[in-house]
């Protein structure tokens, strides 16, 4: 059974920059131990997410740079360890600060840098960029290469963000988070993985952090097996609340089987017909005074 591991790292943030590389790469080093191929952070790790409550100058000013050097420490640890790294930040950018995941390969290059596109303009995150396109990466692991997405928080409640990585091949995706994991949530991920035939991997903080309350999970999208009867549990990992660092293997043969037989994601769609979809207009009861493009 050719399996990747993927490990969740449902940490604490603390109160510095330094700290954070610090934990975050003890984190790292700990999920590599425990025999993952690919670790990946809570959302905004580089400051913990702490965009609210708080003038905005302040959190702003806590950008920092895509190339810096919190970034290329954990660039240099994904090559020590040959172990692919998802580390987010709030990232320095023109005209404001960009909400954002950056994936390294086992060989520390940077595959895949991903900006959050729907970002919750109805409240603090209207004063970051909005990002403006979903990309897949071919991440090369210990088990061959596997295409690799990104979604962060919101992203997961819209349908298109996870057809968009399907279309482009996506086999995985990682969705870095910062919010309540209820059930409505989780079946929102369920929902993404199952329609798509996608892996999704979401990873949270635990409890103790404002607004947060682990529940770190992921959903293969596999919903049917052969042997099976009825229908199986697409959630191969469900974190609790605690803080740590949650491991969960995905059978990506089991995955890519599935994917070349069943009947959702690419194989029945009709994309001629639905036109509406790409319409801009927004129509009440859905008009929101503080929507932009």
């Amino acid at each position: 059974m050719q399996t990747l591991k993927i490990a969740l790292l449902q940490i604490t943030p603390t109160g510095s920059l330094q700290e954070n590389l610090e934990k975050g790469l003890a984190a790292c080093r700990e999920a590599k131990k425990q025999g993952a191929e690919i670790a990946l952070f809570p959302e905004m790790w580089s400051n913990g997410y702490r965009i609210y409550d708080r003038p905005v100058a302040d959190w702003q000013s806590e950008a920092i740079p895509a190339d810096g050097a919190f970034i290329q420490t954990f660039g240099r640890l994904a090559k020590e360890l040959e172990m692919a790294i998802g580390i987010t930040l709030l990232e320095r950018y023109d005209p404001a600060p960009r909400n954002t995941m950056i994936l390294f390969d086992r060989f520390g290059r940077k595959m895949l840098t991903y900006a959050k596109v729907h970002t919750c303009d109805f409240g603090v995150e209207r004063d970051l960029t909005p990002g403006e396109d979903f990309s897949v990466a071919m991440l090369d692991t210990v088990c061959g290469s596997v295409q690799v997405g990104a979604m962060i928080c919101y992203d997961r409640e819209f349908p298109e963000s996870a057809r968009i990585l399907m279309l482009k091949g996506a086999e995985l995706i990682l969705v870095p988070n910062a919010c309540p994991m209820e059930i409505n949530r989780l079946a929102q991920l369920r929902a993404r993985a199952y329609e798509n035939m996608t892996a999704i991997a979401t990873c949270n903080y635990p409890i103790g952090v404002p607004d947060c309350n682990g529940g770190s999970s992921v959903f293969d999208g596999v919903a049917y097996l052969p042997e099976l009867t009825d229908s199986r549990d697409t959630c191969v990992l469900q974190a609790g609340g605690e803080e740590g660092i949650y491991i969960a293997e995905l059978d990506l043969e089991q995955l890519r089987r599935y994917r070349e037989t069943e009947v959702h994601g690419n194989a029945y769609r009709h994309p001629k017909k639905y036109g509406l979809l790409t319409d801009t207009n927004i129509r009440e009861p859905f008009v929101r005074k503080d929507y932009r493009e």
